[in-house]
């Protein structure tokens, strides 16, 4: 088995595509960072302009906990299309080059070789979350140093410089099973097609079908509501709760890797009947 994944991660890591998901990071977060340090002053004056009606803000509150916040809120929005482009080739891709016949008559199980694939993509999306952690954390502290994080939802929150880091790494830890449930979906639809493009639509397409469902304000959805994937893909934002609930995160985390395995299951199943003779 550990041949197979390493196998499969070199053939991740041969592919052009795979780098997309880096490079998007190595460009977007620098470019918020210059952003934020440049002009971050003023634009967290103008965001707040109402509030200091009523609070006066002191401290360091433009630092680079709030440039790692800001980056961690935008992981619902792209990630996981740079997450399909590579899971939902793991079995489409065998499927277009006609390879599954010579995949599936080599001395190891199918159960092996799915498992495998499926393994390399978790790996490669843990890879690009924590790329994404190094820069966005650490290279932002390193320019704009530490400080208290405020948060600005629903109620406001300010987190004591102290009491910030052990939050993100939960919350990254979080962000992980969320993209993993993600690329566990677009796993699934690249068993069911022969083209890679099906599974990055596909996936994208259930996010924001489910997401735009959740958003009705509709009581006979009110049962099944919490039981959407969707719902719980930025649930990384209650950990910088004050206090967090335990509970709620962990039935978020919960129904999330129930989603993942499940999808998982489903690949493998159709995987292990699929005709390779046609």
């Amino acid at each position: 088995m550990l041949q197979l994944l390493h196998i499969e991660l070199i053939k991740i890591f041969s592919k052009w595509r795979s780098y997309i998901g880096f490079l998007a990071v190595s460009i977007l977060v620098p470019i918020i960072q210059v952003a934020m340090y440049s002009e971050g002053d003023q634009y967290f004056v103008l965001f707040t302009q109402q509030l200091r009606q009523v609070f006066d803000f002191t401290g360091h509150l433009n630092n680079g906990y709030l440039i790692a916040f800001i980056v961690l809120n935008s992981l619902f929005v792209h990630i996981p299309l740079l997450i399909s482009l590579v899971a939902g080739d793991m079995l489409a891709g065998e499927a277009t080059a006609g390879t599954y016949r010579m995949l599936f008559t080599r001395p190891v199980s199918r159960f092996q070789v799915v498992t495998s694939k499926f393994l390399a993509a978790l790996i490669y999306v843990n890879a690009l979350i924590l790329w994404m952690s190094v820069l966005s954390l650490g290279l932002s502290v390193l320019v704009l140093g530490k400080g208290e994080l405020l948060i600005i939802g629903s109620k406001i929150t300010i987190l004591a410089q102290d009491d910030i880091l052990w939050r993100f790494g939960w919350g990254y830890l979080f962000a992980s099973l969320s993209m993993c449930t993600v690329a566990s979906l677009a796993f699934l639809f690249s068993a069911l097609v022969e083209n890679a493009i099906g599974p990055i639509v596909g996936t994208m397409a259930i996010i924001i079908v489910f997401t735009i469902i959740s958003s009705l304000d509709a009581q006979i959805l009110d049962n099944v509501r919490p039981l959407f994937f969707t719902n719980h893909l930025v649930g990384w934002r209650m950990i910088f709760d004050n206090p967090p609930e335990i509970s709620r995160i962990f039935t978020s985390a919960g129904i999330l890797l129930g989603h993942a395995i499940c999808f998982y299951i489903a690949a493998l199943s159709i995987m292990l009947r699929k005709d390779i003779l046609t």
